[in-house]
Formats: C-alpha cells, structure tokens, sequence
C-alpha cells in the first residue's frame, strides 16, 4: 500500500509541477494566451490518471486486497504507470514544440497512442484482479454464512 501512496504523491507533485510549466513556459515564449496545446492539459491527466486513479486503487487496495494477485498487481502498476508517463510525456513533447513552433511528428502522436494502450491494458488488469478479489469475497461470506447456518 505504501508503494501506492508513494506513486500517487508522484503524480500529484508533476501534476502541479506540469501545471506551473505550462504556465511559465507559454508566457516566457509569448504564446497567445487562450491558444490550445497539449501543454494545457499535461497536469489534468497527471492528476487525475496518476494522483486521484492511484488514491482510488489504494482505496480498493484496502477493501479488497488487490496485492494478494502477485503478478498481475505487479504487471498492473508497470503496464499503468508507464502509460500514464508515456502519455503525459507525450503530451509536454508535443505541447513544446507547439509553443516553440516546430511541427509535430507523426512519431510523437503513435508513442502517446502506445501510452494510451498501456494505459487501457492497465486498466483491464485492475478489473481482473478486482473481479476475482469480489469473487473470492462472495465466496468466503457464503462459506461463513453455510458454517452458521448448518
């Protein structure tokens, strides 16, 4: 668990850290202010994909005992963290150049689309482990239950 509260602290901290770039970086080259880059969104997937997503695995982490599926909660934190990471860095590098006036590569966007696949393949872990966490809960309360009753 503390490796969840630890990740999540993360992202809160580039999360903000991104929001203040964006800020400064777009002031410092006189970019228009109310112009759209990805710059402008890199804190909001930070936040939300890492720091509050992270916070709420933590909370399920607790109820349901998600770690007790070894390899899957492991293969779950890679694969989603480093989605998440891909993406967001994805995002800065294409915001960046946005406000330098550099044209994007294709390059660029198909690495942010393997983050969102990660990300996605993260996800599908979790409601996996989730899955058999719930089965195996149903499966003990109706045992306890047969045990009192019989």
């Amino acid at each position: 668990m503390r490796k969840l509260v630890n990740f999540s602290f993360t992202y809160m901290i580039l999360g903000v850290a991104s929001g203040l770039f964006y800020r400064e970086f777009t002031k410092m080259n006189g970019f228009p202010e109310g112009a759209w880059t990805q710059l402008s969104v890199v804190h909001t997937h930070l936040l939300v994909l890492g720091f509050i997503i992270l916070l709420l695995v933590l909370l399920l982490e607790k109820a349901f005992v998600l770690s007790q599926h070894r390899k899957l909660f492991a293969w779950f934190m890679g694969t989603y963290n480093a989605g998440v990471l891909l993406t967001a860095g994805m995002q800065l590098t294409h915001g960046i150049m946005t406000v330098l006036g550099i044209e994007s590569s294709k390059m660029v966007s198909g690495i942010a689309g393997l983050g969102h696949m990660s990300i996605t393949a993260g996800m599908i872990l979790l409601f996996i482990m989730l899955r058999r966490s719930v089965g195996a809960g149903d499966q003990q309360k109706a045992a306890r239950k047969r045990a009192v009753e019989g």
